[in-house]
C-alpha cells in the first residue's frame, strides 16, 4: 500500500527498520481520518500558519462535491453552509491545505472526510489532474479570486460521493442542487471569493452546464 511516497515494509522486506522520522508509524488512514493522537503530522500551530500565510504560497484542494445519476451523468452539486471567522453565514465548497509530506490524493480524502464525514465514500478520480487551478490573492482584485488572509493555490476537483453526507464541525449544514435548477445562480452568488465561479466551472467541465 503506498503511504508518503514509501511503502508500509513488511517485517521482512530489507528496509523494515528504516527510520522515516515523525512519520514511520503513519498510514495513509492517518491522513485521511485523523491519528487519534490530535492533529495529523505537517499540522501547524495559529502562530505557525499565520507566519507561513504571511510568507509563502499556501497549497490547496478545493473540492465539489457530486451525485451521480446511473449513467455517471452529475445530477447535483454540494454546497456548505458555515460560520465564517467573522460569525456570519456563507456558502462555500470543500477547502483544505495540502499538509507537508501528504499527497493530493490523501488531501483530498482526508478534506472530504473532514467536511461530509466518513461516510461519504467519494470516488477519487483515477489522475490527481485537477479541473482547474484557482489563484486566490489577499489583495482584492489580483484575480477574479479573494482570500483575506493568503495568497493560496487551489488545485479543484469535482468528485462524486455515493454515501451518506452530513454536515460535521464548522458545517452547519450541506446544501444540493442541480446543475439546471433556478437555484444554482443563487446558491453560486452567495459564496463569496469566487468559489461560486468555481462551481460554474465544474459544471461546465462536467458537460452539464
Amino acid at each position: 500500500m503506498p503511504v508518503l511516497h514509501d511503502e508500509i515494509p513488511d517485517d521482512s522486506d530489507y528496509d523494515a527498520g528504516k527510520d522515516r522520522g515523525e512519520f514511520s508509524n503513519i498510514t495513509p488512514e492517518d491522513f485521511i481520518r485523523g491519528s487519534g493522537h490530535g492533529n495529523p503530522p505537517g499540522w501547524l500551530g495559529p502562530d505557525e500558519i499565520d507566519w507561513a500565510r504571511r510568507r509563502l504560497p499556501m497549497p490547496y484542494v478545493e473540492v465539489v462535491p457530486a451525485r451521480t445519476d446511473a449513467t455517471g451523468r452529475v445530477a447535483q452539486v454540494g454546497t456548505l453552509l458555515c460560520v465564517d471567522e467573522a460569525g456570519d453565514i456563507q456558502r462555500t465548497l470543500i477547502t483544505g491545505r495540502v499538509l507537508y509530506h501528504e499527497s493530493i490524493r490523501e488531501a483530498l480524502a482526508r478534506n472530504i472526510s473532514k467536511d461530509l464525514g466518513e461516510l461519504a465514500l467519494p470516488e477519487l478520480p483515477p489522475s490527481v489532474q485537477p479541473f482547474t487551478v484557482a489563484e486566490f490573492f489577499p489583495t482584492p482584485g489580483v484575480s477574479e479570486f479573494h482570500d483575506p488572509r493568503q495568497h493560496a493555490i487551489a488545485l479543484c476537483y469535482l468528485v462524486p460521493v455515493a454515501g451518506d453526507c452530513k454536515s460535521q464541525d464548522e458545517t452547519l449544514d450541506v446544501e444540493w442542487v442541480e446543475p439546471h435548477s433556478d437555484m444554482l445562480d443563487v446558491f453560486a452568488g452567495q459564496m463569496p471569493g469566487g468559489h461560486g465561479r468555481i462551481l460554474k466551472q465544474a459544471l461546465a467541465w462536467a458537460g452539464v452546464l
